[in-house]
C-alpha cells in the first residue's frame, strides 16, 4: 500500500483517466464472459472488480489489468453444468448449485496459484521462446477481433418474440439495415478519434475521449434509431441490468455443498485447469507489458496476487479470472503505468454498478468495439510478416502454429504446445552436434575427444561413435569440449565403460565436471579408478540428484 501511495503522484492524472477508460471497457467484457459461463452478469462484474482491485494493489505488474476472462469462462461451463445436475437430484433443489461449486473451486484455484508463487514457478515464463511470444500475440489479436464481431449480431427471435433456441443454444443473426450502418459508422468514428487525437494532443487519453464523444452521439440518436448499448446488450443476453449492490459473503457454498472426497474429485480437475490457464495467460500478459513499457514485473508476486484474488472471489461471489490482455493494452496505451490505474478501473467499475448504472447502460457498444479494434491493430505483430522468410523455418513454423492454435483452442494450449515444439526442435538440433575426434597415442592408447552436448537426445549418437569391439586394450575418453547436461548422459558414459570392461579393456575418463564424477562414483565405486581429475576439469552441474549438487550462487559470491 505504501508503494501505491508513493508512486501515484508522478503519473496520477494519466493513471486515473486510463483507469476510467478501462472500467468502461470492462463492463461488456465481464458481462459477455458471464454469459459464456452461464451465470448472472453481476457475478462477472463482481469478479472483474475483485480481481482488478487485489491484483492492482498486490500484484507483480503495475499497469496490468485483471478481471473475468473468456479463457477461464469456457472451462467453468462444464463445472457449473455438473453442479446444477447435482442440485436437480437433491431433495431441496438448488438451481444455482453449480455457481456455488464454482465459488468452492475458486478457493482451490487460489491455493494452487499461491503455491506456484511461493515455490517460485512464475520464473519459468522467462523460458518461453520469442517465436512462441509472437505467435501468442498474433493469435491473441485475432481472437480479440473475432470476439468483437459477435457485437455486430443480435439474438434471433421466434414468432412470439422469444429468443430462438437451436441445438441447445441461442441463435444469433447479423444486424441489418440502418442498425448495422450506424454501428459501423460509430465504430469507425471511435477508431478515427483514437488514431488522430494523439497527433494533436496527448494530454488526454484518446480512448476515453472517443468513448465520451461517441456515447454523446449515440444517446442523441437513441430515440430515432435502434442502437445497441451496454444496457440492451445485458438485457438481450438474459440479464436484468447493470444495477447491483456490494458483493456478499457466500455462506451457502459451505452449507449446500458437502466437503468430502467426492466433492474434491469433482472440483480438483477443474481447479487445476483454471489455475493453469489463469497463470499462463497472466504471465504471458506480464511479459508483453514488460516489453511494451521496458520494465520488469515480478512473476512470482503476480502468481500469489492472482491466487489471493481468486480466493476472495470464491468467498464473495465473483466468477474469478486472471489478467485481461486487451484491457491491459488499453491501459498502457492510454498512459496507465502505475498501480493507481488498476485501482481506478476496479473502483470505477464498482461505482458503475452501485451509482451510475443508468448512465453506463446508455454507452453504445460500438464505442467499446472501436476501442478493442484499435487494440487489435496495436497488438498484432505486423513485423512477423516481414521476418518470417528471414528466421529459421522451425521458428516460423512455431510462430504460425501458436497463432492458429490460439484461435482454434485457447491461449494456454497454444503456448504449451509452442514451448514443447520449440524444446523438441532445440533438442533435435543439439542432438546432431555430438562429435568424436579419434587419434592413437604413441603407446597405442586410442583417444576419443568428445565435443558437443551429451544429453538424452544425443545419447544414441554418442554411443555409436565408439568401435568397442575393434578398439585397442587401452581407451581414453576426453570430455574437454563436451558438456554432460542430464542423467541420460551419465548413464550413457557408464554403459560405454561397462561394455569396454566386459571385453577386458581399460578405460580412462578425462575432463568430467566434479558433479559428473560424483554421480558416476555413486552409481559404481569402481569409477574412482578410471576417472582422472585435473585442474582443467570443467565446472557445471548436471540435472540429476540436483538437491545434492547445486550450490546457491549467493553463497559462492560470499566465498562460502
Amino acid at each position: 500500500m505504501y508503494e501505491l501511495v508513493r508512486k501515484t503522484t508522478k503519473n496520477a492524472k494519466n493513471d486515473i483517466l486510463s483507469g476510467l477508460t478501462v472500467a468502461l471497457a470492462l463492463v461488456p467484457e465481464a458481462v459477455a464472459f458471464a454469459f459464456v459461463a452461464g451465470i448472472d452478469p453481476l457475478v462477472g462484474l463482481y469478479g472483474a472488480f475483485m480481481m482488478g482491485l487485489i491484483t492492482s494493489i498486490f500484484g507483480g505488474r503495475p499497469g496490468m489489468i485483471s478481471g473475468a476472462t473468456g479463457a477461464m469462462a469456457v472451462v467453468m461451463v462444464g463445472l457449473i453444468k455438473e453442479g446444477n445436475a447435482i442440485g436437480s437430484q437433491m431433495e431441496i433443489p438448488h438451481d444455482n448449485l453449480g455457481l456455488q461449486y464454482l465459488f468452492l473451486t475458486l478457493l482451490l484455484v487460489g491455493v494452487i496459484q499461491i503455491s506456484a508463487g511461493v515455490f517460485k514457478l512464475g520464473k519459468f515464463v522467462r523460458l518461453i521462446p520469442h517465436s512462441v511470444m509472437m505467435g501468442f500475440v498474433n493469435g491473441l489479436a485475432i481472437v480479440i477481433f473475432l470476439s468483437q464481431l459477435d457485437m455486430f449480431k443480435k439474438f434471433k427471435l421466434d414468432e412470439q418474440g422469444n429468443r430462438l433456441i437451436e441445438n441447445g443454444g441461442y441463435v444469433k443473426e447479423w444486424l441489418t439495415g440502418s442498425t448495422m450502418t450506424i454501428m459501423i459508422a460509430l465504430v469507425f468514428l471511435t477508431m478515427a478519434i483514437m488514431y488522430f487525437l494523439p497527433k494533436i494532443t496527448k494530454k488526454i487519453p484518446a480512448a476515453l475521449t472517443a468513448i465520451i464523444v461517441v456515447s454523446a452521439i449515440g444517446i442523441a440518436l437513441l430515440n430515432h434509431f435502434d442502437i445497441s448499448t451496454v444496457g440492451s446488450f445485458i438485457r438481450d443476453g438474459g440479464g436484468t441490468g447493470l444495477k447491483g449492490g456490494l458483493p456478499t459473503f457466500q455462506s451457502e457454498t459451505f452449507t449446500w455443498i458437502p466437503l468430502n472426497i467426492d466433492t474434491l474429485k469433482l472440483i480438483f480437475p477443474y481447479a487445476l485447469i483454471l489455475a493453469a490457464v489463469g497463470l499462463i495467460e497472466s504471465l504471458m500478459t506480464l511479459n508483453l507489458i514488460d516489453e511494451l513499457t521496458d520494465t520488469r514485473g515480478n512473476s512470482n508476486r503476480e502468481c500469489i496476487a492472482q491466487g489471493g484474488a481468486n480466493i476472495v472471489n470464491g468467498l464473495f461471489g465473483g466468477m474469478g479470472g486472471c489478467a485481461m490482455i486487451g484491457q491491459s493494452l488499453i491501459n498502457v496505451n492510454s498512459g496507465g503505468r502505475g498501480r493507481l490505474s488498476g485501482v481506478t478501473a476496479a473502483l470505477g467499475l464498482l461505482a458503475f454498478i452501485l451509482f451510475a448504472a443508468p448512465l453506463i447502460e446508455q454507452v453504445p457498444i460500438a464505442a467499446l468495439v472501436g476501442v478493442m479494434f484499435m487494440v487489435v491493430i496495436g497488438t498484432f505483430a505486423w513485423s512477423s510478416f516481414r521476418i518470417l522468410p528471414k528466421i529459421p523455418k522451425s521458428d516460423a513454423f512455431v510462430l504460425i502454429l501458436v497463432s492458429v492454435m490460439t484461435v482454434i483452442f485457447d491461449l494456454a494450449i497454444a503456448v504449451i504446445t509452442g514451448v514443447i515444439v520449440s524444446a523438441l526442435v532445440f533438442a533435435w538440433e543439439n542432438a546432431k552436434r555430438i562429435r568424436a575426434r579419434k587419434k592413437i597415442k604413441a603407446d597405442g592408447t586410442k583417444v576419443y575427444e568428445i565435443w558437443g552436448p551429451l544429453f538424452f537426445g544425443s545419447v544414441q549418437a554418442f554411443i555409436e561413435k565408439f568401435d568397442i569391439a575393434n578398439d585397442p586394450q587401452k581407451v581414453e575418453i576426453d570430455f574437454i569440449e563436451s558438456k554432460v547436461t542430464d542423467h541420460s548422459g551419465i548413464e550413457a558414459i557408464k554403459n560405454v565403460v561397462e561394455k569396454y570392461e566386459k571385453l577386458g579393456k581399460k578405460v580412462k575418463l578425462k575432463h568430467l565436471s566434479p558433479d559428473c564424477d560424483a554421480l558416476l562414483i555413486k552409481a559404481n565405486p569402481h569409477f574412482k579408478e578410471i576417472i582422472e581429475t585435473d585442474i582443467d576439469d570443467p565446472r557445471y552441474y548436471v540435472v540429476a540428484d540436483i538437491d545434492e549438487v547445486l550450490i546457491d550462487e549467493s553463497e559462492l559470491v560470499k566465498g562460502n
